[in-house]
């Protein structure tokens, strides 16, 4: 989110040219609609969550990190977590291997069928 400090007319401006300026508000084009998406966005996991209690609900994305990293290798797994290991808020992970001068191996992202 942005600082206190910015005036909502600046926050519509970076909005509208794309940047996220809700966190979970991705895709919105306006200050107003990044806060519908992201609020929307948290209410769909809390129902999930009471739909299959904690333990069900914690399952569920253990099995979905799992599931991916068969579909990786364990290779391909780790080499995804040391990309977004690197990420931060300004850059991305590939930007920060590229500026620190680490090589990440994305040959080994390729999913396996």
């Amino acid at each position: 989110m942005a600082s206190g400090q910015e005036s909502k007319e600046e926050l519509e401006a970076r909005a509208r040219q794309g940047e996220t300026v809700i966190p979970g508000g991705t895709g919105g084009k306006s200050v107003e609609a990044q806060q519908h998406l992201a609020e929307g966005r948290s209410k769909g996991g809390q129902t999930r969550r009471e739909q299959l209690g904690h333990e069900g609900y914690q399952e569920l994305g253990t099995k979905g990190g799992q599931t991916r990293r068969d579909q990786l290798g364990a290779e391909g797994y780790s080499e995804m977590g040391r990309k977004g290991g690197l990420s931060t808020t300004e850059q991305s992970g590939e930007e920060r291997a590229q500026e620190q001068g680490i090589n990440i191996d994305e040959s080994k992202f390729r999913t396996r069928t």
